[in-house]
């Protein structure tokens, strides 16, 4: 009995610094179990700046680029397919592109300022803002929109392109030339 206690207590020993080792590795590999107070502070200033919220946007934008691409080759696509396709970037795609963010954060601000801009951002006269900035961003997103379709539209503008194409002699830069013919 005392041999066979021994040999599981050698066995239990050998396995010990394995675990050890196990746990280590695991913190290492999986950065959830590794982030610092530093990168959760860096988090929490996304949320409570309302720029997590902004993130979102890109989501609202990649989807509607990609859509224009859908409906160009295929302007009859049925109910069900956007349904679909509106869950293509969902909350892990966002929360992989807020890890990405995060050591852009990191790199250029310190702990300290993080700190101050949670505080900051916790204030009520931050909570309008933030409650605000969406619909101001939104509005101004959409007046840029128009303001551009017109300026690339207008005649002015084409004639100005016209001109700079001719000047630069692109036309004649891009056409095929006689030898790969």
């Amino acid at each position: 009995m005392n041999k066979l206690f021994n040999k599981m207590t050698m066995t239990a020993a050998k396995k010990i610094p394995a675990l050890f080792l196990f746990a280590l590795l695991s913190s290492v590999a999986n950065p959830v179990f590794s982030e610092t107070s530093k990168e959760k502070d860096i988090r929490k200033l996304l949320e409570v700046s309302g720029i997590a919220n902004q993130l979102s946007y890109m989501q609202e934008s990649l989807l509607n680029n990609v859509s224009l691409m859908v409906t160009a080759p295929f302007p009859k696509v049925p109910d069900a397919f956007w349904e679909e396709f509106n869950q293509l970037i969902g909350e892990k795609e966002m929360d992989d592109l807020i890890d990405r963010v995060i050591p852009v954060y990191d790199k250029h601000m310190s702990h300290a300022t993080v700190k101050k801009l949670i505080a900051m951002f916790e204030t009520p006269f931050w909570y309008e803002w933030k409650k605000k900035m969406p619909r101001i961003s939104r509005e101004a997103g959409i007046i840029g929109s128009e303001w551009g379709r017109e300026h690339t539209q207008s005649e002015a503008f084409n004639k100005k392109m016209r001109d700079l194409i001719e000047k630069h002699e692109l036309e004649k830069l891009n056409s095929p030339s006689p030898e790969t013919k």
